[in-house]
Order: C-alpha cells, then structure tokens, then sequence
C-alpha cells in the first residue's frame, strides 16, 4: 500500500521508499516475534503507553485500577493544554503551581471523604451508624494542611516570579544559590534514608543500625535515635524541599516565553513532580543545574535549544531508564551465575549456556539496553539463562481490581489480622525512609516464622502511598520450606547474628535479587506447638480429670444460671407465677459442634412407650407414650432419634390417616431392655427451694432428665465438691437485684434443693462424656471428648438433643484439658482462688477448640489473647497442643529486585502462552499475584507460594 501511495503521489520522496523498506523488513519479523510474546496485546499496550505518558510528560504516578489511570490522564492532559492559553506568565506560574499540587494529592480518598460527608448529612442517623466505622483518612486536619501548603506554595511562586524570575542563570544569580541549597538537602536526604536502613547503599552493614532486633522493647528503645532522623527527613523531604524546588522553578528565565508546547509541558510536568516524587524531582533538578554551572555557554546545545522544563523531562526519562538498566544488568549476570553455582540449576547445557552468554556479551547488553528503553521485563526463558524481550505492560500486571483475587484457605485469617498493624507499620517506616526509596513498582517481602507477606507500591504522591499486600501460603511442602530457608538465611544474617559481625561488614548476599532493609513492630499471633507425651498420657494427670472436670463443670453452670438471671432482671420478664424455670431456651440458635453421630443413627428412648408383658411384640406401630412436657417458659420442640440400623419412626404430632404403605415402614424397635409394666417414668415434681432467689441459681429442668439409676446419683452426691460449690457462690453479688436480703449467700448454700439440681446436671453430662464406669479415661477417649467425636452412646445421645448444655459439657472439658496442660507445666493449684483465676482467665482471654472451628477464625479476628488446640498426629502417634499468642513482634521486610518479579511475570506469561490444557488451571492460579521462583533464581524450584489473601488498595498517609 505504501509503495502503491508513494508510486502515485511521491515519486521523488526518498524517506518514504526508506520507511517502505523498512517497513517490509520489520513485518518479516512480526509472526516470529508474537509467537514469542514480545508484541503486546492492545489494550497491554495502550496501557502502557498511558502510564508511561502520565508519569514521564505530565509527571503523575501510575494508578491502581484503570478508570484512575484514564481519568488521571484526562485531567493531567487538559491542564498541560489549559496552561498553553493563559496569557500571562504570572497566570502560567500560578495555574501550573496550583494544580501540580492539587492533582498529586490522593483524590480518591478525597472524594470518599467528601462523599461520606455528604451522606452522613441527608440521610438518617441509622445510616450514619453503619458507616461511623468506616476508617477516613481526611478530615478537617488534613484539609487545613493542605490549604495552608497550597497557599504558602502560591504566595512563595508569584513573588519570586513576579520580582526575580527576570535574570539569566549565573553562579550567582538566585536561581544558583538556590541550587546551591538543593544540593545540600539531596545529600542530606539521601544520608538520612540510607542511615535508617541495616545496609549501607546495601553494600556494608550500618554501625548506627541496632544489633539486638530480637526482641521489641530493646529494639524500640535502641531505634529512638534513628525515629528521629526519621522525622527530620520527613519534615525536609515533604516541605522544605518542595518549597525549594518551587522556588528554582519560579525563578527560571524559560517562563517568560508564553504559548510555547515546550514550556508548557515540560514546566507542568516539573511543578506536578516536585509534590508527585520529590526524591526523584529533587535529584532531576540538582542533575540539570550542576549542568547549567558546569556548561555555561549560552551557545551550546543544551543551552540554546532546550529550556529547562524540557531538561529536566529529558535527565527524567534517562535517570529511570538507566536504573531499570542497572537493575535489568544485576537481574541477568544473577541468572547466569546462580545457573551454574547452584546444584539444582545446573544442567547438562548449563555450561554451554553460560559460555554463549559470555562470548555474545555485547547482545545481551544490547538487549537488556532495548527492554530498559521500552520499560519492558527481561524475560528468563524458563528462568534458563536465555533471555528475551517481554511485551511492555503496566506496572499493576494483572486483570481485575486489586484485592480481587487470591486462593482463600483455612490460614488467610492469619493474615487478616495482621495486615491492619503491618499497614501502620509500614506507614511509619515509608515516611521515614527506612525502606528504602519506594517508588510505583516497588516490591517488598516480609517474613515472620512461617508467613510470608509480598507488599507492591502501585500509586504514590504527597503524603500518601498506595499499597497492595498479599499473604503467602504457608510453607508446608518441602520445597516451600527449602525456599522460605533461603529468605531465613538473608534475614538472619542480617539482623540476628550481629552480635559477631565487625563495623562496616559486608553484605554476604549482596548482588541477591532480596535485600534487607529494616524490622517492623507488628501486632500478630506467634504460633508455638508442644508436644504432650508425659502429659496425656500420665495416668495421675488422667486419674484427676473427671474430678477436675467436675468443678469446672459446677463453675461453668453457677456463671450460665448467674449471667442468665442477669438478662432476666434487665429484660423485666419476672413473674411470680412463672418463678420455677427459665426464659424459652434458645438452643434453635446455637452452633451445634462437630456431632460424633448422625442424626438418623440416634434413638431417643422416652418416646417409647414401656413395654409390658401385655404388649403386643409384633405390632408394627410402637405406641407412644402420652406424657406432658416439664412447664417451662417457652417450648423446646423434642429431637425424636432412631436407632441405627432401623426405619425412622414417626412422632405423635405426625397425621393420624397413613396409608398401608407408610404402616408397612413404621418402625419395628427391636433390643430395647425390658421394663417391668409397674415401672412408668416418672414426671419431676416441683422443686421446693428453701430460698426464694435459689429459683434465679436454677438449671432448665430438661437438663436433670438424664436416664441414669438412682446409685449413680447417690455417688454423685459422695463426690460432688461441696466446698467448692459453696466458693463459688461466695463469690456472686448479684448487683443487678435492686432488693436482696444481707444474708443471700448464706441461704443459697444451705439450700439443699439447689445443690441437688446441680448434682443432677453435673452427673447428666458426665454421663455423656465418660459413661457409668469409673475408670480412668483413656488418652484416646480424652482426645475425641475433647474434639466432639465420641461413639455412640445412650448418655450421649440425651446429651447431644440438649445442644446447649452439650456445648456447656463440651467447654468445660476443653477447659479442664487446657487445666491439666498448664498443672502439668507449672505447677499444681494450691488452692479455690487460683482455680476460679485460672477459669476466669480462660473464659476472658483464651480460645480453647480446634483449628477447624468458626470461632477460631473469629477468635482470631476479634484479637484473643491466646487461643490452644489440641492435635493428634497418627503417624507418630503423638498429641500436640498449639498455643498463639498475640503479641507485638518483629516483622523482618527486605526489598526485591524489581526486574526479578517483573521477569517472573514475564516468564509465566510465555510459559502459559504454550501450556497445555492440564496445566491451565495451575497457571491461572500462579498467575495472579506471585511468581517469585526460588529467590536464588533457581528454575526447577515452584514458586514461593500462591496468595491466599490479597488486600484492597491501602492508601497509608506518610506525615
């Protein structure tokens, strides 16, 4: 086509016969160089070419989503446009000013504000009470702040401008001595953030970094000196070099020249950046006038032709360029070093790859120069040490929203807790500039025991940085481990062997892709497991466990009946005709545990009517017995069981009419116990206190239901723990009663009636759990009592249909258990108090269930000082307890090469390119948030983790 336009229209035009011959060669190369992935997809490439615009012509930030990517642009280009028609050059200075500041502040938090305001002002205060706990980070302190800032900016702008923006650069003009000022913040700036970090320039080891980071306090108390340097970075870095750069600006001859593109585009991409990136705005400007002092001539090049708008775009581009090259560089000789040194990576064409590296130097850097100039990844084929050139794309590298994908599991609750104090210590060690220059692109790991936390910067401007952090799956594969080893390695050279390190040691890993920075204080759960061989098994441990069992149990019903008595006062539902039970028992609502049997292989026995030796054995209806129901304040609908292995019966209030059909499956009650015809169950009578307010100390009578002989319930009352019963009820005060008598807890004890419906309870669970023997439990029993997962049995089937007071029996054996650990471990209870301290511990600060449970993962969320679990591991056959504790710890955070992630991402993207229809589902997985291979490069090792949580965008204020 082009040669046909040429042919017709331009004959005699050479440049369009060389772009016609050009042209034919690059499209030789275009199928070869799609199949290998270099082309870009459309909207990859339009992407780019947007981000690349907004940061390097309008001096923005790259976004977090793409409407902010488009709509930042938009508003970036009509105010590069809207400034070409200002007519004059105070109105340029001051539009530039104002609106470089206004648009490199985080709009969005802004606009949320503004919008939460709003609404809490037309809407009803029922809405104002969902969103009060909606965190806003901008308010009216920030506003002030802002306002102020913008104005000083405005007001120092145009006077400079308007009485000193006429004179030629010199080396003793204003605009030189404020050069001159510059200088010396950047060196200033710089020392500062490099003295904050554990390596200097990550080469040597900082002298003024504290050696012992092992524990909080002592860390904390070593750093303050290093807080404070600090806080006068971050009072230099946001607003005295702002001011100054502004100053530099303002007082530039290049403003005078109205309606030029160049100056409009340079200058409004500078006045954004100074706010935007100032450490990067900051180092540009002292690049261009150490430049303008060193040439001086006005008839040179860079003097002449270029304003200085357009130098500082130009030493821009340069500066990122060159450090993506260097980055590039170290990324690919780690590649090809790490391919032979390391066993794993090396291979039978290792050798041969390396010397073809080495003969073909100069292409390597050729194409290492080209994918730095494109902002491209450097693509590690199959991490061998054979590199290509990757398709350019944006920096957030995947589809979707951020926070919107990750392989949720059973351990993201870990890291849900964690991340809002990882965020606030991150915001501290961000503006402090302990990290490290953080820039868009930016990627940071974080290790603590077995989690891993991958932290990437997508947007930043003033006083604030956006981030995306994700956790990583636990290690529990072996080569999860032998990779997170590595990572252990770094970090504790770093940080907890230094007590042997000299000053100004060397980094031992310098040159890995994985550079530690600093610790952070962070409020999360360390996890400790502990082997219980010596304890579950002692048989003086378990031959004390039923009765331990029997005063948590006696403690844990007194609280249920004193806290219900509570809600029973403040609800005012007392009555005196209705003083013998309880309000409606809710168990409809409780969460029934894990249940060691299914509903349809249970059978409850009192619906059956007692056989008798006038009983017809072979009717097919089994009669149901008529008997009234204890009265009680609310109805309890009865759970109606069958035995395994037989047909479901029906209940009284199914329909009288059946058809044959449904007669012929009724169920056929075989292996029942006889009963003698004289004896009928009986109905419990009314108890008779011999104190009045005993009735507010009451059990649900259905709990004192259990079929259980009389013997039982006498050598229950031998065992039952009088003296502590009476402690316990010493220490109840019963404040919410407005009128009690002075001896109300004397009368208490002394009612017999009371006690013996605590007997009754006590016995009717331990009959659930342990049976009628009085044998020594077995560790076996213990464990599956303590999970839920008892077999079968009459006295647990009664249990299991009370599911309320099933949870009641089933915590206090979790607290019993937890009791015996911690007598084992520090000693026996000396006497009541130590008890009742040790329950009440319990109950307000400690978890005591499985992993597997829901409340665990709520127990997490809601911050439980501790939370124990027992385990059983069948293939050592051992028992293991599993304590957290939350605690305020130190979180070790490197920083990763950029190039080595992005290289990563670039690999996956052409491995999935030719994967097969088996490995899709692997990819699509590996492909959303980390490809980290292991961080000594290696190819054969999988990556570190996939993302089992992903948070949204966090916006952290950094001053």
């Amino acid at each position: 086509m082009l040669y046909a336009v040429h042919k017709r229209f331009a004959v005699n035009t050479p440049i369009l016969e060389q772009t016609n011959q050009i042209l034919h060669i690059i499209f030789l190369f275009l199928p070869f160089l799609w199949a290998v992935g270099i082309l870009p997809p459309l909207d990859a490439l339009f992407l780019w070419g947007m981000e690349q615009l907004l940061e390097f012509g309008l001096g923005g930030s790259p976004m977090s989503s793409n409407t902010k990517l488009l709509v930042m642009f938009l508003i970036s280009a009509g105010t590069a446009i809207a400034s070409y028609f200002i007519p004059s050059t105070l109105g340029v200075v001051l539009f530039m000013t104002g609106f470089g500041f206004i648009l490199s502040l985080n709009l969005s938090e802004i606009g949320f504000a503004f919008k939460h305001t709003m609404i809490s002002h037309v809407t009803s205060s029922k809405f104002k009470n969902m969103h009060r706990g909606l965190r806003i980070q901008f308010g009216w302190r920030e506003f002030i702040f802002y306002l102020t800032v913008l104005t000083f900016t405005l007001i120092e702008a145009s006077l400079l401008h308007q009485f000193a923006g006429f004179s030629s650069f010199s080396k003793v003009s204003p605009q030189a001595i404020v050069s001159y000022i510059l200088i010396i913040l950047l060196i200033i700036v710089w020392i500062l953030r490099e003295i904050q970090r554990v390596y200097l320039f990550g080469i040597f080891r900082n002298p003024f970094y504290p050696k012992d980071v092992r524990t909080v306090t002592v860390f904390m108390e070593k750093q303050r000196r290093l807080m404070k340097v600090g806080v006068v970075r971050r009072i230099l870095l946001t607003l005295v070099s702002p001011f100054a750069m502004i100053a530099f600006l303002s007082l530039d001859r290049s403003l005078q020249n109205l309606h030029s593109v160049s100056v409009c585009i340079g200058f409004t991409r500078i006045f954004r950046m100074v706010w935007q990136n100032t450490e990067n705005a900051l180092l540009d400007i002292v690049v261009v006038s150490v430049a303008q002092m060193l040439v001086l001539n006005p008839d040179l090049w860079w003097n002449k032709s270029l304003d200085t708008g357009i130098r500082l775009l130009l030493v821009g581009i340069l500066r990122d360029r060159l450090l993506q090259f260097v980055s590039k560089l170290q990324f690919a000789i780690a590649i090809v070093l790490t391919s032979w040194t390391e066993k794993k990576q090396r291979r039978k064409s290792t050798a041969t790859l390396v010397t073809l590296n080495v003969v073909f130097f100069p292409i390597l850097l050729t194409f290492i120069a080209v994918s730095a100039l494109l902002s491209s990844p450097l693509l590690p084929l199959f991490t061998l040490p054979v590199f290509l050139i990757g398709f350019p794309r944006p920096i957030r590298s995947w589809p979707g929203p951020v926070g919107a994908t990750a392989c949720v599991c059973s351990d993201t609750v870990y890291y849900q807790q964690m991340v809002p104090s990882l965020a606030v210590a991150l915001q501290s060690a961000l503006a402090a500039g302990s990290l490290g220059l953080s820039l868009p692109g930016s990627h940071y790991l974080c290790r603590f025991q077995d989690r891993l936390m991958w932290i990437l910067v997508l947007e930043k401007g003033f006083t604030y940085c956006g981030v995306n952090i994700k956790g990583l799956e636990l290690q529990e594969t072996s080569c999860h481990a032998a990779e997170a080893h590595r990572v252990d390695e770094i970090f504790e050279t770093a940080f907890e062997h230094q007590e042997q390190t000299k000053i100004l040691s060397p980094n031992h890993y310098f040159g890995h892709i994985l550079t530690p920075c600093t610790v952070l204080p962070v409020r999360l759960y360390s996890d400790a497991k502990n082997v219980l061989s010596g304890i579950i098994d002692s048989h003086e441990n378990l031959k004390h466990l039923k009765d331990d069992f029997v005063k948590v149990l006696v403690w844990m019903l007194v609280q249920y009946c004193y806290k219900k008595s509570k809600t029973w006062e403040s609800l005012g539902n007392a009555d005196e005709n209705k003083k013998g039970s309880f309000p409606e028992n809710q168990h409809s609502c409780a969460i029934e545990r894990s249940r060691p049997l299914r509903e349809e292989d249970s059978f409850s026995v009192d619906t059956i009517e007692d056989w008798t030796d006038d009983s017809d054995i072979f009717d097919l209806e089994p009669r149901m017995k008529d008997r009234k129901e204890p009265r009680q304040w609310g109805t309890t609908p009865k759970v109606h069981l069958s035995i395994p292995g037989s047909v479901e019966t029906q209940s009284q209030d199914s329909p009288q009419e059946m058809s044959p059909e449904d007669k012929l499956y009724r169920a056929v009650v075989l292996g029942l116990p006889a009963v003698d015809k004289g004896k009928q169950q009986e109905i419990l009578p009314k108890v008779a206190f011999s104190c009045s307010y005993s009735e507010l100390l009451s059990i649900p009578e259905e709990w004192r239901t259990a079929p259980v002989p009389t013997s039982k319930v006498n050598e229950m009352r031998q065992r039952f723990p009088e003296e502590w019963y009476h402690f316990i009820l010493s220490q109840l005060d019963f404040f919410h009663l407005k009128e009690k008598p002075s001896n109300l807890l004397e009368d208490l004890m002394k009612d017999k009636a009371l006690k013996d419906l605590y007997i009754h309870g006590v016995l009717s669970c331990c009959f659930g759990l342990f049976g009628l023997d009085n044998t020594v439990p077995a560790p076996s029993h213990v464990f599956r009592a303590y999970t839920g997962g008892i077999p079968w049995s009459v006295g647990l089937d009664w249990l299991t249909g009370k599911p309320e007071l099933f949870q009641l029996a089933l915590k206090a054996f979790r607290y019993t258990f937890k009791l015996m650990v911690d007598k084992a471990s520090l000693g026996p209870v000396e006497n009541f108090k130590e008890l009742v301290n040790y329950l009440e511990e319990y109950e307000n600060d400690w978890y005591i269930g499985l992993v597997s449970d829901l409340e665990w993962q709520q127990a997490v969320l809601q911050e439980k000082p501790y939370l124990f679990s027992l385990g059983h591991d069948p293939n050592m056959g051992i028992y293991t307890g599993r304590v957290l504790t939350l605690q305020e710890l130190l979180v070790q955070v490197g920083k990763l090469n950029d190039e080595a992630v992005r290289g990563q991402w670039a690999n996956l993207s052409w491995e999935l390119l030719y994967a097969t229809n088996d490995d899709e589902e692997r990819y699509s997985i590996q492909a959303h948030p980390v490809l980290l291979r292991n961080l000594t490069v290696q190819a054969a090792d999988p990556p570190l983790g996939y993302p089992i949580y992903s948070s949204e965008l966090l916006h952290l204020p950094l001053f």
